[in-house]
């Protein structure tokens, strides 16, 4: 689960969300299955980075950044690996760059 802090309303906001693993990191890809637009967790990531993942019941802090460049090629083709489906969602955005965020974590910064 992902805990963000609403862009607009600064309200809590949970998402279920698939988190591929990035050694101490969790990458979401901002598919919203394929739609042309950005999921809402998306939005509230840009205006509040800080956030909190739930795994396995542990929770922690996390700090949001988008990745780009060689960074965002090797996490989308390891999200690719993790969930095929990804590339359906892909063609049916194909108005949209699908983002890749990574949810790095804060050390020292329990939840």
């Amino acid at each position: 689960m992902l805990t963000t802090t609403g862009a607009k309303t600064g309200q809590e906001r949970m998402w279920p969300v698939l988190g591929v693993p990035d050694g101490d990191n969790l990458v979401v890809m901002a598919s919203n299955w394929g739609q042309h637009h950005h999921p809402a967790w998306y939005y509230n990531l840009r205006a509040h980075p800080e956030a909190t993942v739930t795994v396995g019941g542990v929770s922690r802090r996390v700090r949001a950044h988008e990745a780009s460049g060689d960074e965002r090629e090797r996490l989308w083709r390891r999200g690719l690996e993790v969930y095929p489906g990804f590339a359906a969602y892909e063609r049916r955005a194909a108005n949209r760059r699908i983002p890749v965020v990574v949810l790095a974590s804060m050390s020292g910064k329990p939840a």
